[in-house]
């Protein structure tokens, strides 16, 4: 499956998710049929090869004539879509977008979405931005978005209405209404400005997966803001591949604690109780504590939603008095369980698959314990015998 995991380094916006594409293999001509398809005139693209900081990239300015400034409603942008001769996924997509930054502005101005007046938002550049991802992302042939966490910026920032926060209302709304993770930039630095318009937002929040994708990287593209300040490079990064068949976990923690005063049996049991209430695994480490006891560290790998449960039990039935905590992420390969019927009889067998192909197999370790007491013959022949006759078969 064809991808694009987005970074936003130094803000998103419509132009510079544009810019990133036409960084990244998206031809300027494409953009201009897609303007002639819209039925749009008074305007022309700028496509500019510079930096921002360190980074090397595309900037695209949208210019509009007098006509083409005049602001519309969002409903007349939908009009415009519902009319043209684009393909059902572009349509769709893009009048969701459209959508979304009406109801937003129509719940920060208490009105309701039909007398909506975009004001900035309402001019054919955010026509452009809008329709112009989604077609980029058709026309590259891109089936999956992902995107990482959005930098919101900080300071204020002058509008029509005057002097407004960052991030806008308009944007904060798009955020929430879109569940979209997004963070402030460190306190640290300057005020930043606007890092992340409503139009970047109501994109984002509508067609990306904000999570981290495993990919086999083909293609890298950098599209740059207009702003070009010393504090953070205004860019934002597209990276195009194929889709790993693997799977990222992030909901997993840790849990940790060094117990110099137990015995064996109890830190069995502590193991036996934490498998049953569900954890992925748990395993002691040797190691030597103060005073140069000999002592075990306790790991338990656990999702986040058995935390509290495990933590109790580990608390009780254990002398520890603290436990730490951290989150990891856990890469895991698709697998699946399949009766194999082998010559000593029938097993299951556990298949790792990668890219959508069978790479291993292992047998279980029970049915085969099974067949080795039952027929008397050594473990090791069985899972020998097993695995030889299954991976000949499967694979």
């Amino acid at each position: 499956m064809k991808v694009a995991y987005i970074q936003a380094l130094g803000g998103a916006s419509g132009d510079m998710l544009i810019a990133s594409m036409l960084d990244a293999g998206l031809k300027k001509s494409e953009l201009e049929s897609l303007i002639l398809d819209l039925g749009l005139t008074g305007i022309s693209l700028q496509v500019t090869s510079t930096q921002r900081g360190g980074i090397s990239g595309i900037h695209l300015d949208v210019k509009l004539d007098s006509d083409s400034k005049i602001p519309r409603r969002w409903q007349d942008f939908v009009r415009i879509v519902e009319a043209s001769a684009l393909s059902p996924r572009v349509k769709s997509q893009s009048l969701e977008v459209f959508r979304l930054i009406g109801q937003a502005e129509a719940a920060v101005h208490g009105v309701e979405p039909e007398h909506v007046h975009l004001h900035e938002l309402g001019t054919l550049d955010t026509l452009v931005d809008v329709v112009g991802v989604i077609f980029g992302l058709e026309t590259l042939r891109l089936e999956k978005v992902f995107c990482s966490a959005l930098p919101t910026g900080s300071g204020t920032l002058k509008s029509q209405h005057g002097l407004l926060p960052v991030p806008a209302p308009a944007t904060a709304a798009i955020l929430r209404a879109t569940d979209a993770p997004s963070y402030p930039p460190p306190s640290t630095l300057p005020a930043t400005g606007e890092m992340l318009t409503p139009t970047g937002a109501a994109i984002l929040g509508t067609i990306a997966d904000f999570s981290s994708p495993v990919i086999q990287i083909s293609s890298i593209g950098y599209g740059l803001g207009t702003r070009n300040p010393d504090a953070y490079p205004n860019a934002l990064c597209l990276t195009i591949g194929e889709l790993r068949d693997i799977n990222a976990n992030s909901d997993l923690l840790i849990l940790e604690t060094n117990i110099d005063d137990s015995t064996g049996e109890v830190l069995g049991y502590v193991q036996e109780r934490l498998f049953d209430l569900g954890a992925k695994d748990v395993w002691y480490t040797p190691i030597q504590m103060k005073k140069n006891r000999p002592a075990v560290l306790m790991s338990a790998l656990v999702s986040s939603e058995m935390k509290d449960d495990a933590v109790r039990l580990i608390l009780n039935e254990t002398s520890t008095l603290g436990i730490r905590v951290r989150s990891v992420e856990r890469i895991e390969a698709d697998r699946r369980i399949e009766e194999f019927q082998s010559s000593l009889g029938i097993v299951n067998v556990k298949i790792k698959v990668l890219n959508g192909k069978d790479i291993t197999v292992s047998p279980e370790y029970e049915d085969c314990k099974k067949i080795a007491l039952k027929k008397s013959l050594p473990l090791i022949k069985v899972l020998d015998i097993v695995s030889f006759e299954a991976s000949d078969q499967i694979l």
